[in-house]
């Protein structure tokens, strides 16, 4: 049956929490909570995924530092099969010091500059030969065309950036099987005002067309007309880091099972909405048992 697979830079997270406000330059204020936690990206999506029981393998940059350390021995802990693609003497770990203030976040990051390789490239093909579903990253991009045309199904989720647009990642979406961006996301890179909208462009891609709507619950556009999957019920969102890391576990793990894909949005629902409630990417999750019994509530 394969397993899940995916290549990304991992994340060490500076947590501090329960802020009443920014400090303003010069001065110094104290969080009410702190915690370290790995980051999100694709090492989160695939910890999620190997909760859930789906064989998970991740492709990631781990130097010989401190912080590095740190990282390998968390991936230890969650039983995900890790395969290293540094082989320099830096700290190739992005760290992000992140300060949630009424449960939004503000963050400060650094990463040592790290150049993606055609070697790089030829080692995510050989790992992720096999793989049944694979979650994309910009920068393997020769890579997942090989996959592509061995059968592996795609899904990418750009995130957010200020200069986010189509032809930009043209050849990532021509591959992809799907695509998962929040609203935010997809009005930015179709340049278009409505979600309506931004779907009919990205139904030149797509069969269908997947919108999370955040709070609201996720979009899906495709031949028998739009509807809203709606969101987890009785969700109390504390901190909406990893949510789409989260929802694209949730996804992933249908598409493992082979469901339709308006219940893989189900499972993303239910993790993206579990994940919110929480401090950081992982605190929050369920289990199989609970994804699949709270699934079946977000009739629509």
């Amino acid at each position: 049956m394969g397993f899940a697979g995916g290549a990304g830079f991992a994340n060490l997270d500076l947590l501090y929490a329960g802020l009443e406000r920014l400090p303003e330059s010069g001065q110094e204020i104290y969080a009410k909570g702190f915690d370290i936690q790995l980051g999100g990206g694709v090492p989160a999506t695939m910890i999620s995924l190997s909760r859930l029981g789906v064989p998970a393998k991740l492709l990631t940059f781990t130097g010989e530092d401190f912080i590095s350390e740190f990282v390998k021995n968390a991936f230890d802990g969650y039983g995900v099969e890790t395969v290293n693609l540094y082989e320099g003497k830096g700290r190739p770990v992005t760290v992000s010091s992140a300060l949630i203030c009424g449960g939004d976040r503000s963050f400060v990051s650094y990463q040592d500059e790290i150049e993606i390789t055609p070697l790089h490239v030829e080692k995510v093909y050989r790992q992720l030969r096999g793989a049944k579903v694979v979650d994309m990253q910009a920068g393997f991009l020769d890579a997942y065309q090989k996959l592509s045309a061995e059968g592996t199904i795609h899904v990418f989720d750009t995130g957010w950036e200020e200069d986010l647009a189509l032809d930009k990642y043209r050849n990532y979406l021509e591959i992809a099987d799907y695509y998962v961006p929040n609203q935010k996301e997809a009005l930015k890179i179709t340049g278009e005002s409505t979600v309506e909208n931004a779907a009919r462009q990205l139904g030149r891609y797509f069969k269908a067309v997947i919108i999370k709507l955040d709070k609201d619950g996720c979009l899906l556009k495709d031949d028998s007309g739009t509807k809203v999957i709606p969101p987890l019920k009785g969700v109390r969102a504390v901190d909406a880091t990893g949510a789409g890391d989260a929802f694209m576990s949730g996804f992933l793990y249908g598409l493992y099972y082979d469901y339709p894909v308006e219940q893989c949005i189900r499972f993303g629902n239910v993790m993206g909405g579990t994940c919110v409630q929480g401090i950081g990417c992982l605190t929050q999750y369920v289990e199989e048992a609970e994804l699949l019994r709270l699934a079946d509530t977000l009739q629509v």
